[in-house]
């Protein structure tokens, strides 16, 4: 289930925040995503390849460029209760690295493919050499 290796403290920023901000943010919390939060409410995600993509790329003024300006808006999500290997298969066939984890309607967390792939390597027999 999703609910055991999915990040459950999730961490936001305020939708005017600038993506200069956002990425320190980013570094210091040593994550890849944030929420975008207006009002108290979720209404996009950010990622690292969202800022390098939208904003360095294009040499965007990452001071005066806002999270609102670069966030996707229509986060792909996934149910709590289905499984990692369900993740897995979704953010393949999206081509995304994190899925939004619902409950219903309420977002209540997020999962990476860093999270995925350190839960799969748990389950593997360890290589040595003989």
């Amino acid at each position: 289930m999703l609910a055991e290796i999915m990040q459950k403290s999730l961490k936001s920023i305020p939708s005017d925040t600038s993506i200069a901000d956002t990425a320190d943010k980013m570094r210091q919390e040593n994550i890849s995503a944030l929420l975008v939060e207006r009002n108290g409410m979720f209404i996009g995600l950010l990622t690292d390849t969202d800022i390098v993509r939208k904003g360095v790329s294009v040499k965007r003024n990452l001071e005066q460029t806002t999270a609102e300006q670069l966030m996707t808006t229509d986060f792909p999500s996934i149910q709590v209760t289905r499984t990692s290997h369900e993740a897995h298969d979704m953010m393949g066939d999206l081509g995304v690295r994190h899925l939004i984890i619902c409950e219903g309607d309420k977002i209540v967390g997020l999962v990476s493919v860093r999270d995925l792939v350190l839960h799969f390597k748990s389950y593997e027999p360890s290589l040595g050499v003989d």
